[in-house]
Formats: C-alpha cells, structure tokens, sequence
C-alpha cells in the first residue's frame, strides 16, 4: 500500500519508490538465504540407518520440516507392537514408530546389498548415510572370527555400503550425500585402534569409505562428529565446526545436535564435497546453531591420503599385541598369587593338625 502511494506520486517520490523496490528486493534475496530449509521441503531424502539413535533423530527432523524421507528398513514392521521412540525402545517399535510420521516412507532391504540402496535412492534428491556397524563381541573382533565377507563386519558396513550408495545414486541421478564417519586419520591414536580392535577395524573401514566419496563424482558433505552418548549435556553457544578436515579437540555431542547438522548440510551448497569436523567447544565460544558455520564452509582443497587401511590394521595387531601380553602377565601373576596363597592355607592346616 506504501509503495503504491506513492508510485503515482511527483517524479521525486518515483525514485524514492524504486529505491524502496530495490531495498525490498534485497531484503527478499537475503531472508531467502537466511532461511534456506523454507525451500528445501520440495526435495526427497534417503536414509539409512533408519533406527539408529542418530537415524531416528534425523527422521523425525525432516518429517517436521514437510520434506519427503524414504527410509531403509531391514526387517518388516511387526504390527503386533507398540510404536515407542523412547531410549528402552526395541528397533521394530522404532520403526513403527517413524512409519506414522508424516511425509515418511519405509523401505525394505540393506544398505549392504546395491540393488537395495538403488530401490532406496530411486527419485530421492539426497541422502542421509547414518548407518554404522552393530557393536560385536570384543572376543569376536580380537580374534578375526567373523569374516570381512559377512554383511555385518565394518568392511560391508563402512566401505561396501557406501560403494552401493554411490552406484545407487549415480544410476538414480542423485549427486547430494550426506555421510557421518568419525576421527580416523590417525591409526596410532590409542581410542582408533582400541575401536578397531573391539569393532572388525570400523574406524579403518570408515576412513576407506570416506575416500571412494572423494574419488566420487557425488556431492559428498562427510560429517566427523565428537564422542556421541551423552543427551544431557550443554548445548548453549557451543557448536564448533571445522572444514577441509581439520582437527578439534575430541567432546562429547548430541545425536539430536549431529542429526541437526546432517540435515542442515542438505541447505548449504557450498558445504558440497567438504569434509566438517563437528565438536563442542567451551559455553560462549561457539554457536547456538550450525547455520552461521555452515555458511563459512569451503570445499576440502588439502590432499588426504589415499588409502590407511594397512596403517590401521598394523596398529591393531601391535595392540593386540600388547593387549595379550598384560592379559598373560596379569593371568601368571594371579596364577602365582594363587599359588602363594594355597601355599599359606595348606601350611596352616598342617600347623593345626
């Protein structure tokens, strides 16, 4: 109404009213990209990972934002159950529980099998990749007893899924992913080849499948997110994020806060083959949101090694190594003190008899 006012006004008010079209204009561009999600609702996401404590919280996020989600699914949903989201919930009762969201399809199959991921990515426009190996027995893993062949080692989980996401994507033309891995660039870290012992090489495997993104075509955003457990913990002005991935110092994260991040990765183009280190810093240093620091982040330019997986694997086997040796020392020196001490019952008996 104030511009048409003064649209048919003198010549002077003329240029006053394009001034004011041309600041309108701007300001319309910039809450456009202020809030880019507002546009991303027309888009269709896969994800995998679908009941996870990450892939349930990613769901629910872009279910709440109206955006299309087809979710892989690797078993029935047994109607018989209750649908539940709570942390005690049973992953069917998760599953059924996201089935009733709005705007939430579900797909049967496994991310380790491509013709599963192809059904799963047919018309999508992105993907969430949040699926991650399940914990093994530690005896399991320290002593190799599950072949690297089998569908639930970290090598079909971490590595031949992500090769199947890709061949899915690039038949089913959807160039966006979005894939969460974990510190992994340093074998020798004490808690790396601790997980690789305890978990058939995971970080290992992770690391290789970051690499085929990289050497991919895709639209790749690799999120590496801190230690991920802990729901309780501050959330106020602490969000960190560093691109080209460079290190920061390991802390404790939400899954809700990590699963935030994957989907606003989704609005920022520039967040497009980077890979983002995402870790909480001290109250009052960081963020209350990601958006500012995804908007600062750049593409990956350094070189990242090729291949780690012999470095891992060495590490590993000195540290199994190592762990054995202290479980042998430990065992003879109980052994001993066993010894020691039926030494000392027998001979007080004998003194009393």
């Amino acid at each position: 109404m104030y511009q048409q006012q003064i649209l048919f006004s003198s010549r002077g008010s003329r240029t006053m009213t394009m001034k004011n079209s041309c600041s309108s204009l701007l300001l319309l561009a910039a809450t456009i990209l202020s809030y880019p999600s507002a546009f991303c609702s027309a888009m269709t996401v896969a994800v995998t990972g679908t009941t996870g404590r990450l892939g349930r919280q990613a769901i629910q996020i872009l279910s709440s934002k109206g955006i299309s989600t087809r979710c892989l699914l690797r078993h029935p949903i047994d109607a018989s159950l209750s649908p539940s989201i709570e942390k005690d919930a049973s992953s069917s009762q998760v599953a059924s529980y996201l089935a009733n969201l709005p705007h939430v399809t579900m797909v049967e199959g496994d991310a380790t099998d491509v013709e599963s991921c192809k059904k799963l990515v047919k018309g999508c426009d992105a993907i969430l990749a949040l699926h991650g190996p399940v914990r093994p027995p530690p005896i399991q893993s320290l002593f190799c007893l599950l072949p690297e062949s089998d569908s639930k080692h970290s090598r079909s989980v971490n590595y031949l899924a992500v090769q199947n996401l890709i061949d899915a994507a690039e038949e089913c033309k959807c160039k966006r992913i979005v894939r969460v891995t974990g510190k992994g660039e340093e074998p020798t870290q004490f808690f790396t080849v601790l997980i690789n012992m305890l978990g058939h090489m995971a970080k290992a495997w992770n690391y290789e499948g970051e690499q085929l993104l990289r050497a991919s075509g895709m639209d790749y955003t690799i999120v590496r997110p801190g230690v991920m457990g802990k729901d309780d913990i501050r959330t106020d002005k602490v969000f960190a994020l560093a691109d080209n991935g460079q290190d920061l110092p390991v802390s404790a994260v939400t899954h809700s806060q990590i699963a935030g991040l994957c989907v606003d990765c989704l609005d920022y183009p520039n967040a497009s083959r980077s890979t983002l280190t995402a870790m909480n810093v001290d109250p009052g240093k960081g963020e209350n949101s990601y958006n500012p620091l995804l908007a600062k982040v750049t593409s990956d330019t350094r070189k990242f090694p090729t291949s780690l997986l012999d470095e891992h694997k060495r590490a590993a086997r000195i540290g199994s190594a190592i762990l054995a040796a202290f479980v042998a020392i430990f065992l003879s020196g109980v052994a001993a003190a066993t010894k020691a001490v039926g030494s000392i019952v027998v001979g007080l008996i004998s003194q009393k008899a």
